[in-house]
């Protein structure tokens, strides 16, 4: 029991990637899939996070009074991941927006069944 308390991060993260995945791979609208694939990437940022905690850790400050440093590089790496991730965002609503635009729908299969349309049509 103590070590599922001890490691209750590591549930969570899992149970959002495995969220976050199902999302993606069930789903036909394509909004719900960014959300989705934003859920799995807070979950991939939350693992990095939570392994790069050290208890009783300081910041790597060097001064005689402390001994235990925590690493910083996990987290500027998630900052780093965070922009991407919104820049990301970005681009993929813009894309949705425009498929929009385009085919009047943003549902996977009708946007497949209206570019099949479309091909039998060119014949």
């Amino acid at each position: 029991m103590s070590y599922l308390l001890t490691h209750v991060q590591y549930f969570v993260v899992i149970f959002l990637m495995m969220t976050g995945f199902y999302i993606v791979i069930s789903r036909g609208n394509l909004m719900k899939k960014v959300i989705g694939l934003n859920i799995f990437q807070t979950s991939a940022i939350l693992l990095y996070l939570t392994m790069g905690v050290v208890r009783g850790g300081t910041a790597p400050i060097l001064d005689p009074r402390f001994s235990i440093y925590s690493n910083p590089l996990p987290s500027v790496l998630m900052l780093t991941a965070i922009v991407v991730g919104v820049a990301t965002t970005a681009v993929a609503l813009a894309l949705v927006v425009r498929i929009k635009e385009a085919y009047g729908t943003i549902e996977e299969s009708e946007i497949q069944q209206k570019q099949a349309e479309d091909e039998e049509g060119r014949r």
